[in-house]
């Protein structure tokens, strides 16, 4: 198997960890960075795993679903509220999980579809490591 890795860095976006004890129960923001490992068990024409050239889609679905939004968990029990005008102050994203592991995989489950379908299932993502600031990350791979 091959693999490669493309990054995706410095992505402004908010979210709020409702179960939290401390300070990260308020809408908080971070500068992130997405690492995208892609693998293949056959190299294209070129010998590339994946063109990093044409990986547009992926930036593409970024800018427009996380850069400088506010990500806010399914279960959150303010979401509703805070939602309620979000249109006219700010870009939102509702997922199940808005920790960075959560987010990790979220990000997993959207881009590998999307990858295989671009690359006709010869490539697909491995794994993603999510960079929160360039302090903290988590990784998120499948079980095999």
């Amino acid at each position: 198997m091959f693999t490669c890795r493309k990054v995706f860095a410095d992505i402004p976006f908010a979210h709020r960890q409702f179960r939290h004890e401390g300070r990260c129960a308020f809408i908080h923001g971070h500068n992130w960075s997405i690492e995208i490992e892609f693998a293949c068990k056959q190299l294209d024409q070129r010998g590339f795993v994946v063109d990093f050239g044409g990986l547009g889609f992926l930036k593409t679905w970024i800018d427009e679903n996380l850069d400088h939004a506010c990500l806010f968990a399914q279960a959150d029990p303010q979401r509703e509220a805070l939602l309620k005008n979000h249109p006219q102050l700010f870009k939102a994203l509702v997922i199940e999980s808005v920790s960075t592991e959560g987010i990790a995989q979220f990000l997993f489950q959207t881009f590998d579809p999307m990858v295989r379908k671009e690359f006709g299932d010869r490539a697909w993502v491995q794994q993603i490591i999510l960079h929160e600031d360039s302090k903290n990350s988590a990784r998120y791979q499948p079980d095999a």
